[in-house]
């Protein structure tokens, strides 16, 4: 279990996040969600340990982390823009992490991961020949060799579009599932939150604004800023994850 306990953290003299307090369970996936400037990618690399807190604590399976070296803390991420190495194939790119501990993944598993994510045809492509979904599942490959005890990832679908973003959806379910790994996904979208997550957490000016299942974000919303970012943002997209909630949500707004 990952803990969070009263962590704040400012910048010159501006609070970022406050007194933020939290439980994420094994193998859950969590996403983070808030407009811009809440403090959710803050909250991120304070899990990660590219940043320290302020104040309080972090702590894994009863270990506190709080001021443990990212280096050490087990936790890998995947960034945005996947950080790949544009001079190196496809396997080469996978398996970089693998050169100083090659005893982390056997072969094995690195050819089971590989055929998990169906990268199997481009092991032997240069990173310029890629699509950005195919990107997207080396990086994942690239981290999970490396076993990492927690996922994060910092908008890891924001690039893609339709069927391709479907796809990748689908491969982080299963990882998460198949390797009973803890996952916490930094996006602005609801509708990826919603459809991705065992549970959604909204973060406001700092502070959590409701951390919970789907349909209890959707059903009983805590407050009107949860009511109003969630059905706006879903107005916009008009895409499936309105189509299945909007109505519901709307009925909500106006029993209240």
């Amino acid at each position: 279990m990952l803990e969070l306990k009263d962590v704040k953290k400012s910048f010159d003299g501006v609070t970022v996040l406050e007194n933020m307090s939290l439980e994420i369970e094994d193998g859950e996936i969590v996403s983070i969600l808030g407009p811009s400037g809440c403090g959710k990618t803050t909250l991120l690399n304070l899990i990660l340990g590219i940043l320290d807190a302020d104040s309080g604590f972090i702590i894994y399976n009863g270990e506190d982390m709080t001021r443990v070296p990212m280096e050490k803390r087990g936790f890998n991420i995947v960034f945005q823009d996947y950080a790949l190495f544009p001079n190196l194939n496809v396997y080469q790119n996978i398996t970089y992490g693998l050169r100083n501990n090659p005893k982390i993944s056997t072969e094995e598993e690195v050819k089971d991961l590989i055929h998990l994510l169906g990268l199997e045809e481009h092991l032997n492509k240069r990173i310029g020949q890629l699509s950005g979904g195919q990107k997207q599942r080396v990086a994942l490959a690239r981290t999970m060799v490396m076993k990492p005890k927690i996922l994060l990832l910092d908008e890891p679908l924001s690039a893609l579009d339709g069927v391709i973003k479907e796809s990748i959806k689908d491969r982080i379910k299963t990882i998460a599932k198949e390797f009973h790994l803890t996952t916490i996904i930094v996006t602005h979208d609801p509708e990826e939150a919603l459809t991705l997550s065992d549970r959604v957490m909204i973060i406001n000016e700092g502070k959590i604004a409701q951390f919970g299942k789907p349909e209890e974000i959707i059903n009983t919303p805590e407050d009107n800023f949860v009511k109003k970012f969630i059905l706006n943002q879903l107005e916009i997209k008009k895409n499936n994850i309105y189509t299945l909630f909007a109505s519901q949500f709307q009925e909500q707004i106006q029993v209240s």
